[in-house]
């Protein structure tokens, strides 16, 4: 039932974002990189590799640069256009035709580079393979902020390594074990609202026996 739900809803989505799909397309050309779309390896259904589709926000070769994977906050690697993209969540759009041709869904786990799947402790990685990634989700939900959170840390790696990636972990052997079409549609709603900029707070998601916040990580939730 999800695969058919993402399949029209996606379809849908396409098109009534041409126009902003057009836009984007042009603008970039004019005032980007040179480059419209970035295409990367992730990690997908049981362990297989997918290649995402983005919009390009960052220089070229931006992975080999600076802070690798991890994405600062204000990283001058991002372009000026790419840091509305960023915000806007535009940038994720392209991810529809990995929806289409089953290789994501608009629920899961988000798809991780190599590097930062392998930072999930080992029970996650398991877990995690088992359901299509989604262009949202419970993770996403909550590390909505992530690169404010990072900016904060005194050791970005050492945070994210020790407590972001084990905790996210959690969030996301959570959804699998709770996956269900009621949490699919509230999920999606809670998306729109939170790129809306409407949810403040994770306590309104109201998921049950969801994995407690680390201490390090309350102040940012």
């Amino acid at each position: 039932m999800q695969r058919i739900l993402d399949i029209v809803f996606a379809v849908t989505a396409l098109i009534l974002l041409s126009p902003i799909f057009l836009v984007t397309i042009i603008i970039l050309r004019l005032k980007g990189d040179g480059e419209i779309f970035f295409s990367q390896p992730r990690i997908g259904r049981y362990g297989k590799q997918i290649n995402i589709l983005k919009f390009a926000t960052m220089l070229k070769n931006s992975p080999n640069i600076g802070a690798g994977t991890i994405t600062l906050k204000d990283d001058p690697r991002i372009l000026p256009f790419g840091n509305f993209l960023r915000k806007t969540k535009i940038n994720e759009l392209p991810q529809l035709l990995n929806i289409v041709i089953g290789e994501m869904s608009f629920i899961g786990p988000r798809p991780q580079t190599k590097r930062c799947f392998d930072a999930f402790p080992e029970t996650s990685q398991k877990m995690i393979t088992l359901v299509r990634p989604g262009l949202s989700g419970v993770g996403s939900i909550y590390f909505r902020n992530e690169e404010n959170i990072l900016d904060d840390a005194r050791n970005a790696q050492i945070i994210y390594n020790n407590v972001i990636m084990p905790f996210k972990g959690e969030l996301e052997e959570w959804y699998v074990n709770n996956q269900s079409i009621q949490l699919y549609f509230k999920l999606i709603l809670f998306t729109v609202v939170t790129v809306l900029g409407g949810l403040s707070s994770t306590e309104k998601l109201k998921l049950k026996n969801v994995p407690k916040i680390p201490s390090e990580l309350e102040q940012y939730f």
